[in-house]
């Protein structure tokens, strides 16, 4: 009986000792597991900062299909970029001695809007572009010089913005002909316009921030409205030169400053916004619309630089 009683008792022995020795491989598995799951996080936060932009170059990632490329072939081609970090520079006079074209230019994408030219003005605005927003009524300007934007400046993305009738593509509306022309005669040329359904969410986006319809008040959205709009789907933060904000006009030590940095013996910025703000029908509101981009700064990464905006 002893006998048996201590073979038994060793094959107890035996089944604890395993049973321990399993607990314990459980427990260091599911230590490991749990390690694991804690590392998952910062794991995947490193694989996206390694795999992403610097800030100092274009990562294309996503197609924003509010911009169609204009192409002999008719295909539809959205634009395909994004950006980390952004410099919209304004056409203002308020760029002249502003000497911030070295920050710019290392910024890894660069805006401009219409004809704004950097020749003789690297200084203060920059020489490099990445998009160029032009409003329909700027296209002759830059067909006037059609090697140097669409052959010389190729690695530049154009996106173009205009009413239905100058835009269809039945043959009837003029600017997209023009402009039709110049993509098959420049064929690397990036000629993008944007789509009648993007106009008409920048219609609504204006409605809702002022709760006024656009065009029940005779204004035109502004081709910098445009502008902030793309510049908001492809940059993650962006730095703005040279935009005043809505009451800098109403200011007394205002500085008098042409409205084109490159049109220096024209009207002043600020008389030609109040003249704008108050035409009945035509104008743009440009007043109007820099209060909303104070508002779009609560809730982007948008920065106002050359005048800083007290936000």
């Amino acid at each position: 009986m002893l006998t048996g009683w201590r073979y038994e008792n060793k094959e107890v022995s035996a089944e604890l000792g395993f049973s321990k020795s399993f607990d314990m491989k459980a427990l260091l598995l599911r230590r490991w597991l749990c390690l694991l799951i804690l590392s998952l996080p910062p794991l995947v936060w490193f694989a996206l900062v390694i795999t992403r932009n610097d800030g100092s170059s274009n990562a294309q990632v996503s197609e924003l299909k509010g911009y169609m490329r204009i192409s002999p072939s008719k295909t539809d081609q959205f634009l395909n970029i994004h950006c980390n970090q952004c410099a919209l520079v304004s056409s203002s006079g308020q760029m002249l001695g502003a000497k911030a074209g070295e920050e710019i230019d290392t910024t890894g994408c660069v805006i401009r809007m219409n004809n704004a030219p950097t020749r003789g003005y690297e200084k203060d605005v920059g020489s490099r572009t990445t998009v160029r927003v032009v409003s329909h009524t700027s296209v002759p300007l830059l067909v006037k010089n059609e090697k140097y934007y669409f052959q010389l400046t190729a690695d530049t993305t154009y996106v173009f913005w205009g009413p239905e009738r100058n835009m269809r593509q039945d043959g009837k509306g003029h600017i997209f002909n023009l402009l039709l022309k110049m993509a098959m005669k420049y064929p690397k040329a990036k000629i993008y316009a944007v789509t009648i359904d993007k106009i008409q969410y920048c219609d609504g986006v204006f409605q809702n921030e002022t709760g006024k319809n656009r065009m029940k008040t005779g204004a035109f959205l502004s081709t910098g409205f445009f502008t902030m709009i793309l510049a908001i789907d492809m940059c993650e933060s962006i730095s703005v030169y040279g935009m005043i904000d809505n009451n800098y006009c109403s200011r007394a030590n205002r500085s008098a400053v042409p409205y084109h940095y490159y049109e220096q013996n024209r009207v002043t910025e600020c008389r030609m916004y109040k003249v704008h703000e108050n035409t009945q029908r035509g104008g743009h509101r440009f007043i109007t619309e820099k209060a909303i981009y104070a508002k779009w700064a609560t809730r982007y990464k948008i920065e106002f630089k050359h005048p800083s905006w007290n936000l």
